[in-house]
């Protein structure tokens, strides 16, 4: 996460009236979850409530557009849940709000049916094609990368690094190839730095590229992949957090 806002920039918006249901602007929203946690409420809960709220696709925040929606379809929620959290700054435990943001770990247990009834169903289904569209991708050219490095493809002099070379391994064809394809059906320009919200706008484009060409074996076989990757990556986590607790013990006993 980037710097996390001081106690002390929390009052700037205290007079932005808050309706008390309905939809919030970014401002309003940034203000809700703010004052809610200042007078005591639990921010997990709080931050569902605003998200449940939230209506702006996208945002410019300190010059950086961050895409909450995309393509009107895929919603990023940890996206958004980080920029309200970077907002509360020192009224949310930081350790917690790293665990979610970048773990997706919430700082308690709740079914998909209980996140789904906090948000909203709308916002649930499109939580889903993000999921599918995005955070899949993401996952099968992870896979991809960890193939091409272990049968020993690693960059030689002038080719590309495997992280590169998995698009093809993926879609059959080059990152430039694709992002040349990208760029005329969108009607978007990338520079030669591509930034994460931008890869993830190119990444949901992808699924879909994807799915229009590949056998149905192929994609139940990709979707399989993921999964597998993405329990591997589960598991390591798990392992660490068991490990973080027994040094805490160790510690807690001298």
């Amino acid at each position: 996460m980037t710097s996390r806002t001081s106690t002390e920039g929390i009052a700037r918006l205290s007079d932005i009236p808050i309706p008390d249901e309905g939809p919030l602007t970014p401002q309003q929203g940034v203000e809700a979850f703010r004052r809610a946690v200042a007078e005591g409420r639990e921010w997990y809960p709080a931050l569902l409530e605003v998200i449940a709220r939230w209506v702006a696709p996208e945002e410019e925040v300190d010059g950086v557009r961050l895409h909450y929606l995309i393509a009107g379809e895929a919603f990023d929620w940890l996206l958004l849940a980080q920029r309200l959290l970077e907002a509360a700054g020192e009224l949310v435990p930081e350790a917690e709000a790293e665990k979610l943001v970048v773990e997706g770990v919430a700082p308690r247990n709740e079914t998909e049916e209980e996140f789904e009834a906090a948000i909203g169903p709308a916002k649930y289904r499109a939580h889903l094609n993000f999921q599918y569209g995005v955070v899949i991708e993401e996952l099968l050219l992870l896979a991809a990368e960890q193939e091409l490095n272990k049968t020993g493809r690693l960059s030689g002099h002038g080719m590309p690094p495997a992280d590169v070379l998995a698009f093809e391994r993926v879609y059959g064809k080059t990152f430039d190839e694709l992002k040349v394809l990208y760029q005329s059906e969108e009607g978007v320009t990338l520079g030669d730095r591509v930034s994460q919200t931008d890869m993830r706008l190119m990444l949901y484009w992808l699924s879909k590229f994807r799915i229009r060409y590949a056998e149905p074996a192929r994609i139940a076989s990709d979707t399989r992949k993921a999964m597998t990757v993405l329990a591997g990556m589960e598991g390591r986590r798990a392992r660490l957090a068991r490990l973080r607790e027994a040094a805490a013990r160790r510690e807690a006993l001298g």
